[in-house]
């Protein structure tokens, strides 16, 4: 279990408020990180189902079909609560869900299933960038204040598709055709322009977790080295915050991390 105190001690609330996002460093111990990379190299062995593929998401430099060359490369493994209990100990470790307790003034969580719940993956030669995106632009829920959790299981950078954000853009109000037909932010539109500018790159060590707002926008390159990259993605609600009935963000029941 984590070292609450020694993470508090590196927490920025009022940070998270300006940014929409705090990156905690060494957050996640090695034992957990090692269990973790063990079930994630198992399950792309397979690889086991359910998993989305580079050439399913269909983004700028993915295979164009699952028959083309490198069109088995897996994007994701899905639904990582339900593969091995190492993701849902993780997911529930107090020295992840107490931060994020914090940031949303809560004394229930919510750790959602619908919505990223998964291991990212970037391999070598075939992973895809992912364009500018809000994933609140995707999801139905009371209100739009959720906090992702991004733990590196391995270094991320520039080099190997590590995330990029755009500090503040979680408190804009940004008119529909801001985005393009995917639901992304249109690099090309003048207004979008100076945000994307001020975009920084984050840079993660092995065990560093990233916090941000689901309102944040981000977008990621592809890995241009020859190691891939992997990352378990976690989303959090209130409990009070429900999902819409009738979307996909209602379509499984979340799970509440005092009962694992």
């Amino acid at each position: 279990m984590t070292d609450l105190m020694q993470v508090r001690s590196r927490f920025s609330t009022e940070a998270f408020r300006r940014d929409g996002f705090v990156v905690l460093r060494g957050c996640c111990p090695e034992i957990e990180l090692a269990a973790m990379r063990g079930a994630v190299d198992r399950d792309l062995e397979g690889p086991v189902e359910p998993v989305e593929y580079e050439a399913d998401v269909a983004y700028p430099g993915a295979p164009i079909a699952r028959s083309a060359p490198g069109g088995s490369t897996v994007r994701r493994l899905l639904d990582a609560l339900g593969r091995a209990p190492e993701f849902a100990r993780w997911a529930c470790d107090p020295g992840l869900t107490a931060p994020i307790r914090q940031l949303l003034g809560s004394q229930a969580l919510r750790v959602v299933r619908a919505h990223h719940n998964c291991i990212m993956t970037k391999h070598p030669r075939f992973s895809s960038a992912t364009g500018w995106h809000q994933d609140t632009r995707y999801w139905s829920f009371q209100r739009p204040d959720l906090v992702n959790a991004w733990t590196a299981l391995d270094r991320e950078s520039p080099d190997n598709g590590g995330m990029r954000l755009i500090p503040g853009s979680h408190r804009a109000s940004f008119p529909p055709e801001s985005f393009d037909g995917a639901q992304f932010f249109s690099e090309h539109r003048p207004g979008n322009r100076d945000w994307i500018d001020s975009a920084i790159q984050v840079e993660l060590e092995p065990g560093d977790v990233l916090l941000f707002h689901a309102g944040l926008l981000h977008s990621a390159g592809p890995n241009r080295t020859s190691q891939r990259k992997r990352s378990v993605v976690f989303s959090y609600r209130d409990a009070a915050n429900r999902p819409i009935a009738g979307t996909r963000s209602a379509a499984r029941e979340d799970l509440d991390p005092e009962r694992v």
